[in-house]
């Protein structure tokens, strides 16, 4: 019998959702790293196996929002949770102190979708008796259909989960082709390495100002087997422009050669990349600037 459905995974930012993605799937989905709120959109990985077709939905940390983007992102998240088959709700299993908000609380507590408690970083936890005791406090705030322990990062018991993933789902016909690992479009994974990469090399608040533009990607006419691909990286202040450019352009070709390199592995093919840098002043707080850049599904 072939199982498919929809999963979302909801959590608070860095609890390793993107990473359990990336696992799952065996390659980058979704982009990663140590800075909260790295995922801004939901993003649909298409888990394929020989029995099932599982697609996982990547959502944004379910956090207190300090802007109009922020809110969005939150909003998006939970919006997910009624419109799937499952939803996995993602917890860091050192970090009992926080739990789950009262706002994941409160979404939990209208959910008629069957829901899974995924306790995440097992792999750094040595103190199993506080694990227990978290676990069992947080089984009081929702009827979970079933409580896991995993690695995201590690893979440790990720496959056991799929398992029952599977044994909650219909049994239905796949929604995708079984090739197709994602629905989002190229420029979109392409802006997100290149995202990756800015989070990755600046600190303080450069990450959580930053949207990467794709403003021209095609086929170089002189060099048909290179991609032409130019884009822009925006932030919010002059200061910020000037951290990602660097003294004398040494951080955005430093950006570029990161991103090249990732992109190359996701295409498969030869590519040129010129980045630039523009200031688009509080942005985040712009409700047309977030329909224009795709925020306000």
């Amino acid at each position: 019998m072939f199982k498919s459905g929809f999963v979302s995974i909801i959590g608070h930012p860095n609890v390793g959702k993107s990473t359990l993605i990336n696992t799952l799937m065996g390659h980058k989905v979704s982009i990663i790293s140590s800075k909260p709120q790295t995922t801004r959109n939901t993003i649909r990985a298409i888990y394929n196996d020989e029995d099932s077709q599982i697609v996982f939905i990547d959502t944004p940390g379910v956090h207190k929002p300090k802007h109009k983007l922020g809110a969005t992102m939150s909003k998006n998240a939970l919006r997910t949770m009624s419109a799937v088959d499952l939803v996995l709700v993602m917890v860091d299993g050192t970090d009992d102190q926080t739990g789950l908000s009262e706002k994941l609380i409160e979404a939990l507590s209208a959910l008629k979708t069957p829901a899974f408690l995924v306790v995440n970083k097992i792999d750094k936890i040595k103190d199993i008796e506080r694990l227990e005791t978290f676990i069992e406090a947080l089984k009081k705030t929702h009827a979970f259909r079933g409580v896991f322990a995993v690695s995201a990062l590690k893979g440790t018991y990720t496959m056991n989960l799929v398992d029952d993933i599977k044994g909650v789902l219909e049994v239905g016909p796949p929604y995708y082709p079984k090739d197709m690992q994602t629905d989002q479009p190229e420029k979109f994974l392409i802006s997100e390495r290149i995202r990756e990469k800015v989070l990755q090399l600046t600190h303080e608040e450069i990450p959580h100002s930053v949207y990467v533009k794709i403003d021209h990607m095609e086929n170089d006419p002189y060099t048909p087997h290179v991609l032409d691909i130019k884009a822009t990286i925006i932030v919010e202040r002059d200061s910020q422009k000037g951290i990602i450019i660097g003294k004398g352009g040494a951080m955005i070709k430093q950006i570029g050669m990161r991103a090249r390199k990732d992109i190359l592995n996701l295409l498969g093919s030869k590519i040129y990349l010129d980045l630039h840098c523009k200031v688009v002043r509080d942005w985040r707080n712009r409700e047309r600037t977030l329909d224009t850049y795709g925020f306000n599904e």
